[in-house]
């Protein structure tokens, strides 16, 4: 999960648990993840929490440093995973921002100055440009930065600057050219804007949702025609999507119970979130098509899944984990599922 200086505000609504059974009309035949040239293979793993036992074919991301990570990023290649590393627990900085190889599991740190630096799932790790896009705290509030991939600490330039407001949970469009992130007025933990802006600074601040409402985690879709993000109504969180320009707002996710860390699939077809509908203790995994209609579960764990993002081949699924609730321990580790078949 996503967190800035707000680090605990969605945690207790989605390990809450809800009364709703959910009907699917998609089947699921969730396929023992193999990994093949990537270095890894089902089992259980050990974790802060206590031992993990999985049998939904998830599998550890093997790698070894220090902290709780956190919002996992492919790169376009698919070969590495862009993370948050909150280095003293979940949610509790200073984070990093750190890369890391899936076939061997070597870490490179490369945004790491004593602040937070928090990077959200889905589409940070831009293609086209080969940048980075994140959130840091830093002096005198969060603001929205870029680097290049292959950049070291230092070399980041910031993007947004606004004495007022924050921004954070940033996405950039598949061009590159425009982000997309959560406003806030300063000290003010609710009233989330999705706001638009072009890092060349040719353009003004452009608000997408209305500032009456509570929305936040914006992610582009692959095409760059639609965006989504989470809107909090009637008592929950669920996602929607709308045009890019903020017109034709659409709530993707209906019935009871949070559904919140949302991305893209590659193809733009589905929807991968987090949620404890169907009555969950703790949120799991399930996707969603675009158009709408019935979500369908992806992970099948006694404990907290969240933070998900689709690998760019379609093929697999990265998010965090934890056996239990996530902000009562050390911290989350990265697993990685088949796509099931849909």
């Amino acid at each position: 999960m996503t967190t800035h200086k707000r680090m605990t505000r969605l945690i207790d609504c989605i390990a809450a648990p809800t009364s709703r059974a959910t009907s699917r009309g998609v089947i699921l035949v969730v396929g023992l993840l193999t990994l093949t040239g990537h270095g890894c293979t089902p089992q259980s793993v050990p974790q802060a929490g206590g031992e993990l036992a999985r049998d939904d074919g998830a599998v550890r991301l093997a790698t070894d440093p220090a902290g709780s990570l956190q919002n996992a990023a492919w790169s376009p290649d698919g070969e590495s995973i862009l993370l948050t590393r909150f280095r003293q627990g979940y949610n509790v900085g200073p984070a990093d921002l750190v890369i890391v190889e899936v076939s061997s599991g070597a870490v490179r740190t490369f945004v790491s100055d004593g602040s937070g630096n928090i990077n959200l799932p889905g589409s940070s790790w831009n293609a086209a440009a080969d940048r980075i896009v994140f959130a840091s705290t830093r002096d005198p509030h969060d603001e929205i930065y870029v680097i290049d991939a292959d950049g070291d600490s230092g070399d980041e330039t910031r993007v947004t600057s606004r004495e007022a407001h924050v921004a954070y949970e940033p996405s950039l469009s598949p061009d590159g050219a425009t982000v997309v992130f959560e406003s806030h007025p300063l000290d003010v933990e609710d009233l989330g804007v999705i706001m638009s802006y072009r890092l060349d600074g040719s353009g003004e601040y452009v608000s997408l949702t209305d500032a009456g409402a509570d929305c936040r985690q914006p992610n582009w879709s692959p095409a760059g025609d639609l965006i989504l993000y989470q809107r909090f109504a009637d008592g929950q969180w669920d996602i929607w999507v709308m045009n890019t320009d903020g017109l034709s707002p659409r709530r993707v996710t209906t019935g009871s119970g949070d559904k919140t860390d949302a991305s893209f699939s590659p193809d733009g077809e589905w929807i991968v979130y987090s949620s404890d509908e169907g009555g969950l203790a703790f949120a799991n995994l399930f996707v969603i098509p675009v158009a709408g209609g019935a979500s369908a579960r992806v992970t099948h764990f006694d404990g907290y899944d969240g933070a998900p993002s689709w690998s760019p081949d379609g093929r697999r699924i990265a998010f965090e984990s934890y056996l239990g609730k996530p902000d009562d321990g050390s911290g989350t580790e990265i697993h990685i599922i088949d796509v099931p078949e849909l």
